[in-house]
């Protein structure tokens, strides 16, 4: 009984002071604050819980759950595949294909956007496959972007040279004259071009 009356009077201590225990003459554990009593030692007391002052005042640490799940998203690689850096694109009509990738891949809600010379070339969309064409002939560069739901941009890919070398008809049939049978079936050989056929200076005879 006296033992359980000892650390009643232990609870009511201060929460701030010093707790000293020991046992004595007649073996009983005594609990004081004062540390010069027998060979007092100190007791470790764990701090207490503190209640807020404001109970529905979010907590530190939901606050910091909240502000993180605002964080926005961030893609470890962005990039054009296709054509490469500095790729060479031979094209009559300056068409060709951008391929864009990204890792990890295309979150929900997210769209790419395709950039030449720092222009948009298409609406935003899910599809990492741009079909290009009438692209001037020199030297251009394209980027790629990722945006959001509200069309912010989350990624955007430093700028990537390319050149378009279009190729006239009139190159064309140079390299590779048309030949009777080409004709109606090469772009650069059109019916119109085909030359009459030559005929015969024998004439048949009866």
């Amino acid at each position: 009984m006296r033992y359980w009356l000892l650390v009643a009077c232990l609870i009511a201590l201060p929460v701030t002071a010093d707790v000293f225990t020991y046992i004595d003459a007649q073996g009983n554990r005594v609990f004081t604050d004062r540390p010069g009593a027998g060979n007092a030692k100190r007791v470790p007391i764990t701090p207490s819980n503190r209640m807020s002052a404001n109970p529905t005042a979010a907590p530190p640490v939901a606050a910091g759950k909240k502000n993180e799940a605002r964080a926005p998203f961030h893609y470890d690689m962005v990039r054009v595949l296709i054509p490469e850096p500095d790729a060479t694109v031979r094209s009559s009509a300056g068409e060709l294909i951008v391929s864009v990738t990204s890792e990890p891949g295309l979150q929900r809600g997210h769209r790419f956007r395709l950039l030449l010379d720092d222009e948009p070339v298409a609406e935003p969309g899910p599809s990492p496959v741009f079909p290009l064409s009438d692209v001037d002939r020199g030297s251009h560069h394209l980027s790629v972007e990722i945006l959001d739901e509200q069309g912010r941009t989350v990624e955007r890919t430093a700028n990537q040279p390319f050149h378009m070398l279009r190729i006239s008809l009139a190159q064309k049939r140079q390299a590779k004259p048309c030949a009777q049978e080409d004709y109606g079936q090469r772009p650069e050989c059109p019916l119109k071009d085909r030359p009459e056929e030559q005929k015969s200076s024998f004439l048949p005879f009866f």
